[in-house]
């Protein structure tokens, strides 16, 4: 009786606490929109003007490609695109159209060192992993190049990995896939471009190779535009002998829906 006791006297002194702090908190660090920086009511959320401007992602989708069909075309159907030119990848999923608010939160995380977002875009990203994250082995990140990492500080696809994780509660393996050579930036190239770009320009680390091999990775990264980052960085798990790859980003930068 005397835990029980000392756990029902500990609760009500944190909350207490808690309680208090929030306020001045919210004084010193009012809370704002994500994505444009409107006061809100509260932290990591959109405003109403935001929320409206996203183009989530939602059925019906292609099923390979996720990319979302204009009509219902019936369960289960494939793109055209998948079907001309299939990818090495087994799936991809993503929460929104690149543009608008979740452009804005993309480059906050990428480019204004807003880490503090990666949460709350994991929190949709599992929802848009749907049962492909919840039977996956393991989460892996997109990587960067160590000359690149040095000069960011951080991986914005390691982030949204690792909150990925934590939501899941799959394991990460963040070091087990490397970037073996600087390319150039991917902005601006063609498509068959950043093809040649990104050609072996990953591995699965010496000695890991057992921590792929016959798994079910869920691949993350920020952004899709033409699938060459994350086709490269596939190659170079199936080489390794991993069984399925699902590709899950925060945004898709392609097409109108179709």
């Amino acid at each position: 009786m005397g835990d029980v006791d000392d756990k029902i006297e500990v609760l009500p002194r944190r909350f207490r606490w808690s309680h208090w702090i929030r306020p001045v908190l919210d004084v010193l660090y009012p809370p704002s929109c994500a994505a444009c920086g409107i006061r809100t009511g509260e932290h990591h959320a959109l405003c109403p003007a935001c929320w409206r401007q996203m183009r989530f992602i939602e059925r019906p989708f292609c099923e390979v490609l996720g990319i979302p069909f204009s009509y219902d075309p019936g369960e289960g159907m494939v793109c055209a695109e998948a079907i001309a030119e299939p990818p090495v990848f087994d799936r991809l999923r993503a929460v929104a159209l690149h543009e608008g608010p979740a452009r804005s939160l993309v480059h906050a995380l990428k480019y204004r060192d807003r880490t503090e977002l990666a949460g709350m875009m994991a929190g949709w990203m599992q929802r848009a992993g749907g049962q492909h994250l919840q039977q996956a082995d393991v989460i892996v990140p997109v990587p960067l190049h160590w000359s690149r990492l040095a000069s960011r500080r951080f991986n914005q696809a390691a982030e949204l990995a690792r909150a990925l994780s934590r939501l899941s509660g799959k394991p990460l393996l963040s070091d087990v896939l490397v970037r073996r050579k600087r390319t150039l930036r991917q902005v601006g190239l063609t498509a068959r471009a950043r093809e040649d770009n990104l050609r072996a320009a990953f591995r699965v680390a010496k000695g890991r190779e057992n921590m792929v091999f016959g798994r079910h990775i869920v691949l993350v990264d920020d952004v899709y535009t033409t699938g060459a980052t994350v086709s490269s960085a596939t190659k170079a798990l199936k080489r390794a002998g991993a069984a399925q790859v699902t590709v899950l980003s925060f945004a898709m930068a392609l097409r109108q829906p179709i």
